[in-house]
């Protein structure tokens, strides 16, 4: 008799070339895994139109808040200026005001306007005579001759305005001439 060669053992390994591969039985079969692998495809296709989805619609809302805040970017403004309109309208109302009346409302409405100014950031730019000449905030109207230090504020002819580090109006100013 002739020794046998001992088999390998497969301890659940995948199985032998001798099984059909049409077999339903076997786990992890072409068939399944073809299934499985529709089912990923089918998972992954529905997440990535959600997604894009979402994004589109996140897209649509933050366009509709741009120009819904470009449209009302002025109503904080607006609304503090109202106050403002209502003391000149009361002015106005008063057919026998003295001149000393009418002097103390423009006073009153002229500190309104500039507290509405300042709570939407609006400040003044007045440069005192002697102030160093900025091209960034003053325009010069005229170059004088002056007993000051050269290229400084001779005269403020008209205040500017920055609405928060932005020049809405440069100061218009006459700026003395180099000696």
């Amino acid at each position: 008799m002739q020794p046998t060669e001992p088999t390998p053992d497969t301890d659940g390994a995948a199985a032998s070339p001798a099984t059909p591969a049409g077999s339903s039985e076997v786990p992890g079969s072409a068939e399944e895994r073809v299934a499985a692998l529709e089912a990923k495809v089918t998972e992954l296709t529905d997440a990535f139109l959600r997604a894009r989805a979402e994004a589109e619609n996140t897209r649509r809302r933050s366009e509709d808040e741009i120009s819904k805040a470009r449209k009302f970017a002025v109503e904080g403004f607006a609304e503090a200026l109202l106050p403002v309109r209502d003391s000149l309208e009361a002015a106005l109302a008063i057919p026998n005001a003295t001149n000393e009346q009418l002097l103390e409302g423009v006073h009153a409405t002229l500190r309104q306007l500039g507290q509405a100014m300042e709570r939407n950031k609006v400040v003044q730019i007045a440069p005192e005579p002697g102030t160093k000449f900025d091209p960034h905030q003053h325009q010069a109207i005229s170059v004088v001759p002056a007993d000051q230090e050269p290229n400084t504020v001779v005269n403020l002819l008209q205040r500017g305005y920055l609405l928060v580090d932005r020049v809405l109006r440069p100061a218009l100013v006459t700026v003395s001439a180099p000696k």
